[in-house]
């Protein structure tokens, strides 16, 4: 179980938050268990005990907090916040400053069953976490995006563990981290190494994509798999939300769309149900990134708009079959600047992705109406240049409302014209080093999906081809690698809903959470399956029902009976 298990953690403050620097940081326990990566310095020895297991103090604004608590940790279920520094005054600072769900994680009820006796290889006692925020505005009532400070450092030694971050998101990354250190020994005591870190993610967009279209997701799966991106320090959920093959997204201006293009009136997501999921995700310093995929995509979207989608024609008549939306009607682009306006008022995030994929042209080849249109353009037979001309009107929509938007690589490849800090995503597996490449040549930041479909399933290990992915390996300038500003783990609904959509993508998707977070140089595929069979464990003494990785025990699958 590592080295120099010893100091016992008494009253501790535990604190909230989100994985462990580097890969869902498996282990935690001792010096070889940390997770692996190179941006962080571990002190030898001994760890710290926490019998009591007392809840962290808070402070906003750069002081040292509650120095003079020394041993005797803080009252449980309290947490002190002290204000900017040098002030004095007390505050009560919202959740995603004070998170105290930690506590439970750390400590569970395990203290409660049993007696704890003295453990032999406890060398001292640690009786606090301090929290220090050094930014005098903390931001616990903000949204994370994009560019926000993730970094933290980590002190845990005799009496007091400190815990500094320039801003609360880098506070809920370090105290994952710190929950990961903590280990419970035979004897019902609770022991940490006695350790420094600094870390910060590699990446700065480091995505879980949920398809609730394909199969309805159910609200608690959605917000379990929150807290399983937290404990393996994600930072985007990517919801797909609406599809062809259901709407479940409730508009506040169209209910048309959902009462008509769900697969039933329970399997929608009211404006409520929306609000908690971005609520839900923001204490775990995780951004809500909706996606409504356009002009194909969209056979439910007809159901409930009527004239939405292009009439088919089989010879000079119709069919009675639609395809993808109609981009030559002005009521097409009235509809969505009204349906973009609510969604941009709905989820706070900076961006919206638009989707633009797997755009079948055959139903607008066989429309009358539509080639008389192109005509009309100067389009010629190219309907790659149609759904540009769409693509534009859309993109030119979203900006109205002061939202940036990512897109599929379609929307690159056929010349859209497009804002400079557009994100493209790459999820193409055919040489997607040279889409990759061809992005950032044009200056585009960049997103890569390809390497990490999880819903394509093989026997056996198959988070080991995963985890060696190198985002980084595609031809290009150091300027063109600065523009790969992450990855995404895409989990796409066919096959799965709520009664498979955990395991399946956890501890799988663990792997690319390391490849996202840690240095390059953490490659050790052995050393990875160690810790990634103990976080394995962990996530499932947390809830998360995570799959096995391999023949082996753990104490708490005998939960899940």
């Amino acid at each position: 179980m590592g080295d120099g298990i010893g100091r016992r953690l008494r009253g501790l403050a535990v604190a909230a938050a989100a994985v462990a620097p580097h890969v869902p940081s498996p282990a935690a326990v001792g010096p070889r268990a940390l997770p692996g990566g190179a941006r962080r310095r571990l002190l030898s020895g001994t760890g710290l005990r926490n019998p009591a297991g007392r809840l962290p103090q808070v402070r906003a604004g750069g002081g040292a907090a509650g120095a003079s608590q020394g041993r005797q940790g803080l009252h449980r279920g309290f947490i002190g916040a002290a204000g900017a520094a040098g002030s004095g005054e007390q505050l009560s600072l919202p959740e995603l400053c004070s998170p105290r769900r930690y506590y439970e994680y750390i400590f569970g009820r395990s203290h409660w069953r049993k007696p704890h006796r003295e453990s032999p290889s406890a060398q001292g006692e640690l009786s606090q976490l301090q929290v220090v925020i050094a930014s005098p505005e903390p931001g616990c009532n903000s949204f994370p995006h994009l560019a926000s400070n993730e970094a933290y450092h980590l002190t845990v030694s005799e009496p007091v563990a400190i815990l500094k971050a320039d801003e609360v998101w880098g506070a809920l990354r370090g105290l994952e981290t710190f929950s990961q250190l903590v280990h419970e020994d035979d004897y019902g005591s609770f022991l940490i190494n006695e350790s420094e870190i600094y870390d910060f993610p590699r990446f700065a967009h480091r995505g879980i994509l949920l398809d609730t279209s394909r199969h309805y997701l159910p609200l608690k799966s959605i917000l379990t798999n929150l807290d399983a991106m937290a404990f393996n320090k994600f930072n985007v959920l990517h919801w797909h939300i609406v599809d062809d093959q259901s709407f479940p997204y409730q508009s506040i201006f169209f209910p048309e769309l959902s009462n008509k293009g769900a697969y039933s009136y329970n399997h929608v997501y009211t404006p409520t149900d929306v609000r908690l999921v971005i609520e839900y995700a923001r204490l775990r310093g995780i951004r809500v990134i909706p996606e409504f995929d356009t002009p194909g995509h969209t056979q439910s979207w007809g159901k409930g708009q009527k004239d939405l989608l292009t009439p088919c024609y089989s010879g000079e008549q119709p069919s009675g079959s639609f395809g993808p939306v109609n981009p030559i009607l002005n009521s097409t682009y009235d509809f969505m600047a009204a349906l973009f306006k609510e969604i941009s008022s709905v989820f706070p995030d900076a961006y919206i992705h638009l989707g633009g994929d797997e755009v079948s042209f055959d139903c607008w080849r066989s429309n009358p109406k539509v080639k008389e249109f192109m005509k009309k353009q100067g389009f010629g037979i190219d309907y790659a240049k149609l759904e540009s001309y769409y693509i534009q009107k859309i993109l030119d929509i979203v900006s109205s409302y002061n939202k940036g938007y990512m897109v599929w690589q379609e929307v690159f490849d056929n010349n859209a014209q497009l804002k400079p800090d557009t994100v493209v995503e790459v999820w193409m597996s055919n040489n997607y080093a040279h889409e990759l490449s061809s992005v950032t040549r044009a200056g585009f930041p960049a997103i890569l999906a390809a390497p990490w479909y999880l819903d394509y399933i093989s026997y056996g290990q198959d988070w080991t081809k995963y985890y060696r992915v190198e985002p980084l390996n595609f031809p290009g300038s150091e300027k063109q690698k600065k523009l790969l500003i992450g990855g995404e783990a895409c989990l796409w609904g066919e096959y799965v809903d709520a009664t498979n959509l955990t395991p399946r993508l956890w501890p799988r998707a663990s792997a690319v959470g390391e490849r996202l977070w840690s240095s390059k140089n953490v490659t050790d595929l052995q050393d990875a399956y160690r810790r990634l069979t103990n976080h394995r464990c962990r996530m499932l003494s947390r809830g998360i029902a995570a799959e096995p990785l391999f023949v082996g025990y753990c104490p708490h699958e005998a939960r899940w009976r």
